[in-house]
């Protein structure tokens, strides 16, 4: 079986790996880095439960060939907090409500966070945009609305 090296940063940490070149940029993060915040729901880039930045742009993880992260910066949802304080995109998502099984809310964080990097002050609209690719079985999105316009209130102070 063929190994293909590849160095990547994840989170400011930097890591090599060997890896098939039929796995996954979610498979790696979760199976050999053990970090379990981001989902894999559909494996078909329909859900955004995977969704994390790669080289400051978000990606479905779950189509990614980790070959294709070789030498990219990454960053999941367990990057965003600072030891034990929540990133204020974090914060807003708790104190909306807007988490309840949880398992879409990694994807649904990251998006928000590239989302905000482009519009500090979001319409409807442009959130409604900004979060189209990623899916919720729970919540109604409403809540995570008023999450998304509280991390923006949150991150312009």
């Amino acid at each position: 079986m063929v190994l293909k090296h590849i160095e990547l940063t994840v989170n400011g940490r930097s890591y090599a790996d060997d890896v098939k070149p039929s796995r996954t940029l979610v498979e790696v993060l979760r199976e050999d880095l053990g970090l379990m915040g981001t989902k894999c729901g559909c494996n078909e880039g329909e859900c955004g439960a995977c969704t994390v930045m790669m080289n400051g742009k978000t990606v479905t993880s779950c189509l990614v060939p980790a070959v294709q992260a070789d030498g990219a910066d990454i960053l999941t949802v367990e990057g965003l907090a600072d030891g034990d304080k929540l990133h204020p995109i974090q914060e807003a998502f708790v104190e909306a409500g807007a988490i309840q099984c949880g398992f879409c809310t990694p994807g649904f964080i990251m998006s928000t966070l590239a989302l905000l990097r482009c519009f500090p002050h979001p319409t409807e609209e442009q959130i409604r945009e900004g979060l189209a690719g990623n899916l919720c079985r729970c919540t109604g999105y409403q809540k995570i609305f008023q999450a998304v316009n509280l991390a923006a209130e949150k991150m312009a102070k």
